[in-house]
């Protein structure tokens, strides 16, 4: 499939990318150093916190990849019921995320333990993780950036290659970095609530945005 017969998903993907920076930054920051994201880093991380680092939540560590791990089934179940449009699999997985994420913002505005929105984060992005992989826009995961930035130079001309999807893998590596540099200078500066409200916007955004692009039943609706 092209990459114009994508229609709109990687700019939608791309805002679920930025996303992705602020809820790291809320949980990594203020929560024990703990990913919800980024797995391969929660793993690596729980192993330091069990080797004996004090800085790292085992807890938070553990309650986080369980989470994901239920968001990823979630997920599936949205991708098994809905992956025959991929217009309609965005906008209710998106919508599911925004009922999540509102909710942790509530708990985090009310002071509610980090061990009851660590798990409801994990499972946002869990669920986020599978419908993209669903969706199948290359090299957009919305969370992981190792192939990406493999791809970069493994093909590049410098490497005998032809650079193919440069601007989009480009523009992955800074919205998320974007992303990221704008949750940290929120919580560290306002407060997670206003991280979470703002990742709570962005994906209505994705949702209603998806819903409005997806109803005249456009080609890039149809599965890759």
């Amino acid at each position: 499939m092209k990459s114009e017969e994508h229609g709109p998903l990687p700019t939608l993907l791309g805002m679920l990318t930025l996303i992705t920076g602020f809820i790291d930054a809320v949980t990594y920051i203020n929560y024990g150093h703990v990913f919800v994201a980024n797995m391969t880093g929660n793993v690596v991380l729980l192993g330091f916190a069990i080797a004996g680092s004090q800085e790292i939540s085992i807890a938070g560590s553990l309650l986080a990849i369980a989470g994901f791990l239920i968001g990823a089934l979630t997920g599936g179940l949205f991708n098994e019921r809905l992956g025959g449009n991929r217009g309609e699999l965005l906008v209710r997985s998106s919508l599911a995320k925004v009922v999540l994420l509102l909710i942790a913002t509530v708990c985090a505005i009310f002071g509610v333990s980090p061990y009851a929105i660590i798990p409801l984060l994990g499972i946002t992005m869990g669920m986020q993780n599978a419908v993209t992989r669903k969706l199948a826009i290359p090299d957009i995961t919305t969370t992981v950036l190792t192939m990406t930035l493999t791809g970069i130079m493994a093909d590049s001309s410098l490497a005998g290659g032809k650079n193919p999807r440069l601007t989009r893998r480009l523009s992955a590596v800074a919205t998320m970095f974007v992303g990221a540099l704008a949750g940290a200078v929120i919580v560290l500066h306002f407060g997670i609530p206003y991280a979470l409200a703002g990742a709570t916007a962005i994906m209505a955004i994705v949702c209603a945005g998806t819903f409005i692009l997806s109803r005249n039943d456009p080609t890039w609706v149809r599965p890759a």
